[in-house]
């Protein structure tokens, strides 16, 4: 065992893991002071549920064999068949319990993205059932056939931590989501609390070093090269929208930099270990421009996505796999591959089929599981739930006396 790598994972998972509650906090700050309860208790409890779920099958599910390239078996069900002194089998220098520990983080906060999507207006039973589904039928799935040796880590795409696996299928949910769900009866008064959202930035932008960094697995150049590059990417994506905001909104928004650096951190996560520090820089710029008219696209749309989810997340993690594939670069990473701009034509092709393909499983599937759990229990709260706020109604508690 390498101690230090193993140190190193242990630090990771908990900056991810830090991440959620940094999410509870940035969604909290953009409802209304009457929802924001309802809204935090739904990344908090994935931490739970989700928790549960990996123990028991999750884990296995994703990186345990193989089911015709889609899927685990269910051989470590129950952390069957792991000992302590086993090693992961691709960084054979950290324990495998340790990996479990790190990959389950990123299973607590994939789902809980989505949650922003169809804020005020969700029954809690309805978002248990949707968690657990979700994460059986398509989370799972995604992380085997691109990280756990499955059709897709076969056929040679890449994604360095999430671009496919989180960002791209999580965004692409979310806009099933507001379809289905439909939009909110009762105007939102909108951002209650920007210094709320403000310390989830932080969390997120802090945890988001684990994210990125963590996902080599150890410590070696390319750690530090993604931790420098999402650093990177979410500070020029910060800057760029601040200026688009100030040009097409009059004011540099102060939401609007929190926000921009979202989308920078999103549209990085998979390219963060494959491209160069001045690629990741050009990545947070496009990142900027492109997340920013992606949500002024969805706003002429009519599209009640609350929190923005598939702007940021959704575009954001489908452009960063677009991009790794024309920069990424073997010289910079030679576990990588070349994207279009150094030869790699079929890559960046491979690249763009397998983010239009997942995101199109996610948006389906997540469409017709909600209108499947809509006949079990109604989805959409009632009018009078959404008038006087879902945490009164739902949970019977106050965010403020």
């Amino acid at each position: 065992m390498d101690t230090g790598n193993t140190a190193f994972m242990l630090i990771a998972s908990s900056l991810v893991m830090l991440m959620t509650p940094g999410l509870a906090f940035f969604y909290g700050g953009l409802v209304s002071r009457k929802n924001v309860l309802a809204i935090m208790i739904q990344s908090f409890v994935s931490m739970g549920v989700t928790t549960i779920i990996w123990i028991a099958f999750g884990y296995s599910m994703c990186f345990s064999g193989d089911v015709y390239g889609i899927v685990g078996n269910l051989n470590n069900a129950f952390m069957m068949g792991i000992s302590p002194t086993d090693f992961f089998s691709t960084s054979h220098s950290v324990p495998v319990f340790v990996v479990i520990a790190y990959q389950m983080m990123f299973a607590i906060i994939t789902p809980a993205l989505i949650t922003g999507a169809f804020a005020n207006r969700v029954t809690f039973k309805a978002y248990l059932i949707f968690l657990v589904l979700w994460l059986i039928f398509v989370y799972f799935p995604f992380v085997h056939m691109v990280w756990g040796g499955g059709i897709l880590q076969q056929w040679g795409v890449l994604d360095f931590a999430g671009g496919i696996v989180v960002h791209a299928i999580a965004g692409m949910a979310a806009l099933a989501s507001v379809l289905f769900v439909g939009k909110r009866k009762v105007k939102d008064s909108g951002p209650h609390s920007i210094p709320l959202v403000a310390l989830g930035t932080g969390l997120l932008w802090f945890g988001w070093y684990g994210f990125n960094a963590g996902s080599e697995l150890k410590v070696d150049a390319i750690t530090g090269l993604a931790f420098l590059n999402t650093d990177v990417a979410a500070s020029f994506a910060a800057i760029v929208w601040l200026i688009m905001a100030w040009i097409f909104e009059k004011k540099p928004k102060f939401l609007g930099l929190l926000t921009g650096s979202v989308a920078g951190l999103a549209t990085i996560t998979p390219a963060a270990g494959y491209v160069s520090t001045i690629d990741a820089a050009l990545i947070g710029i496009i990142a900027g421009v492109v997340c920013y008219f992606a949500v002024t696209l969805k706003n002429k749309l009519g599209w009640d996505d609350a929190l923005d989810v598939w702007g940021v997340h959704g575009v954001g993690g489908t452009l960063g796999i677009i991009l790794l594939g024309i920069f990424a670069s073997s010289y910079i990473n030679p576990a990588g591959t070349n994207g279009l701009l150094l030869g790699g034509t079929n890559f960046f092709f491979k690249e763009l089929i397998s983010v239009v393909g997942a995101s199109a499983y996610a948006f389906i599937f997540t469409y017709a599981m909600l209108f499947i759990i809509n006949k079990i229990t109604p989805v959409h709260v009632t009018s009078e739930s959404e008038t006087n706020g879902l945490d009164e109604s739902l949970f019977g508690e106050n965010a403020y006396l």
